[in-house]
């Protein structure tokens, strides 16, 4: 398979110059040993030896890390044709910037599978995870810092799906069963903490088909830095207007889903928990309607789709908990209900919606009965779509502030 044209590469990033530096010094010590010994190889002359030795630090080596896509995350730079036999990838190295394991399969837009017609999401290749199979990368990060992590996904077969994702020592299994879009291609988020000033990137699919090819897809590998916000004297909720949360890729129109059973230490919403069996959608207003700054939350799958926050309350005193409802302008009609809960009340919000954008707010007051109030809010109905009936969808929040007021 043909390699893309230097001119298409994604941005260059950095290389770390002390693990460089390491890997030449190594390399002219072979260099010297091989010539004093009078060395001989069968068909390999030392400078062909000394490129390869160059090739494999390159793609080993530690790449500093910039927010947006991690290089070559897009995987339009792929393996050189004496490293891939039809569609599978036979060098761990092949593939620039990254380290395959097991059955991995380099897939160019349009490929078919049986009666199926594989459709890459941007650019023209991605790559396919059989049983066990991984990609992995190593950045330089700053210890300490959170990070999150954005890919695209598709499943290719009916099976249960998912992927399993991990920066030693955080991981998580992200379920892709579910298609919340007509492309059948979704955008993820997975959020963790360097431990350390290396991590290891990897995505794993930990399943175990009849066909080792029937496996997930993955393209637009990307990353950025998380600032988790604090609560201020304006806001008892952190992040409350959802502005800090994972990156969206330049030209995605999908929205980036927020997986469930996230937890707030390590979520890349931050302050956030998803507690639900299905994802929310992380929207951005250069693509959908959002009632107040540049990003918001979809509920997209009723009551399987839930956001939370706890928040420090005083017993006995009264708070007001407000917050925006509205439609994304993204074709999802029809009456919709939000429920609003704050530790023991509760608020159903009805919206009608034309699926052209807009919004309402809403509050409820209530008296704390603890020290720590749980938020919560998630989506009555289930919604479609009415520009293909396939996608789901549903009411955006936004602007949650939780304030204390007197007491009337």
């Amino acid at each position: 398979m043909p390699r893309h044209d230097k001119n298409n590469s994604p941005p260059s990033l950095k290389l770390s110059t002390v693990i460089i530096i390491n890997q030449i010094c190594h390399i002219q010590t072979l260099i010297s040993f091989l010539s004093s010994a009078s060395f001989k190889m069968v068909g390999v002359t030392v400078v062909s030896l000394f490129l390869l030795l160059i090739t494999t630090a390159a793609n080993s080596a530690v790449v500093s890390f910039r927010d947006g896509i991690l290089p070559n995350g897009d995987f339009e730079l792929g393996p050189k044709p004496s490293d891939i036999k039809g569609t599978e990838v036979l060098n761990k190295m092949a593939i620039p910037n990254w380290e395959v394991t097991g059955f991995v399969e380099y897939i160019s837009s349009g490929h078919k599978q049986g009666d199926m017609l594989l459709v890459v999401p941007a650019g023209k290749f991605a790559v396919r995870l059989g049983n066990e199979a991984s990609i992995k990368q190593r950045l330089k990060v700053v210890k300490g810092m959170y990070y999150s992590l954005t890919f695209s996904a598709a499943r290719t077969c009916a099976q249960d799906e998912r992927l399993n994702i991990s920066v030693a020592p955080d991981s998580g299994v992200i379920p892709v069963q579910t298609v919340y879009s007509s492309s059948g291609w979704d955008l993820y988020a997975w959020a963790f903490q360097a431990e350390s000033e290396v991590a290891e990137v990897v995505i794993h699919n930990p399943g175990q088909e009849e066909d080792p090819a029937c496996g997930p897809l993955i393209d637009g590998v990307a990353m950025r830095s998380l600032y988790p916000p604090r609560p201020t004297n304006k806001n008892i909720l952190k992040n409350g207007g959802f502005e800090e949360g994972p990156l969206v890729l330049p030209g995605a129109t999908t929205g980036v889903l927020i997986p469930p059973f996230i937890e707030d230490d390590h979520s890349p919403l931050p302050g956030w928990m998803v507690e639900s069996l299905k994802a929310v959608k992380y929207v951005d207003t250069e693509h959908f309607s959002i009632p107040q700054g540049r990003r918001a939350i979809e509920l997209v799958a009723g009551k399987e789709s839930a956001i939370a926050q706890v928040a420090r309350t005083v017993i006995g005193k009264t708070y007001v908990l407000s917050f925006a409802v509205g439609d994304a302008n993204n074709a999802c009609k029809g009456s919709m209900v939000v429920e609003a809960f704050a530790g023991r009340d509760t608020l159903k919000v009805p919206y009608e919606s034309r699926g052209t954008g807009g919004f309402k707010r809403a509050s409820i007051r209530f008296v704390a009965v603890s020290t720590r109030t749980r938020v919560m809010f998630y989506s009555t109905f289930y919604a479609m779509r009415s520009d293909d009936f396939s996608s789901l969808c549903g009411p955006v929040i936004d602007d949650v502030k939780l304030l204390s007021v007197r007491k009337p």
